[in-house]
Parts: structure tokens; C-alpha cells; sequence
């Protein structure tokens, strides 16, 4: 309990982040926990390459953004990929948040809600 009452903290120190996931229900996840820039990067009738570029100029070159990928082998190509053409544009990215959640053994960022809730009580 005591580990899980860390993650809550570690969470909330990045709540201000501008967090880049995979999908709607990822975004519903971390909104859920406080989040408040959350951006999904698949949309329908864009290509990837398009929203990359449509977020970066949302977020712009000086806020901290984090890329919250799943850590299974798609999430994992689609982190490197963000990773390089964020960095591209100059948008400032920061991992320590993804770190903290590959260490706290969270998989899939759509669960993150529902396991800080069964753990926390949130």
C-alpha cells in the first residue's frame, strides 16, 4: 500500500504535464486521475505524421510533454516513433513519468484509472 500511495504522489506531480497517449480511452483514464492535456495520437482521417504536428503546435516548445504508450511491443514502436518526431519539432519531452510506471509494473494505460482506484480508493 505504501508503494502504490507513492505512485499517487508521483502522479500528481505530473498532472500539469501535456501527456500524449494512444487512444480515447486512455485519454478517459488519465483525465480521470486529474489530467488535464491529455492528447490521444490516433484520430480518425488524419495520419500520424498530421496529428504529431497538429499536437506539437498545441502544446508548443516550452511545456514538458510525456509520451504514455503501452509497454507492450506496439505501444513500445509507437513510443520510439513519437519520441523521434516530437523531438523533430522541438517539443521538450520528458520520460521520467513513463518510467515510473514501467517500474510500478502498469501495462496499458487504459487500466491505470481503474487500478489507482482499487488500490487508493480514489
Amino acid at each position: 500500500m505504501k508503494f502504490n500511495l507513492q505512485l499517487k504522489r508521483d502522479l500528481e506531480k505530473y498532472s500539469d504535464y501535456a501527456i500524449v497517449v494512444e487512444g480515447k480511452k486512455d485519454v478517459s483514464s488519465l483525465k480521470g486521475l486529474g489530467f488535464q492535456k491529455v492528447y490521444a495520437i490516433h484520430e480518425g482521417g488524419i495520419s500520424l505524421k498530421e496529428r504529431i504536428e497538429k499536437i506539437a503546435l498545441l502544446v508548443g516548445k516550452k511545456e514538458n510533454v510525456c509520451i504514455l504508450t503501452d509497454f507492450d511491443r506496439k505501444g513500445k514502436e509507437l513510443y520510439f516513433i513519437l519520441k523521434r518526431e516530437f523531438g523533430e519539432l522541438g517539443v521538450h519531452l520528458d520520460s521520467t513519468l513513463r518510467g515510473i510506471l514501467l517500474k510500478s509494473n502498469v501495462s496499458h494505460i487504459e487500466g491505470l484509472y481503474d487500478f489507482m482506484k482499487k488500490v487508493e480508493g480514489i
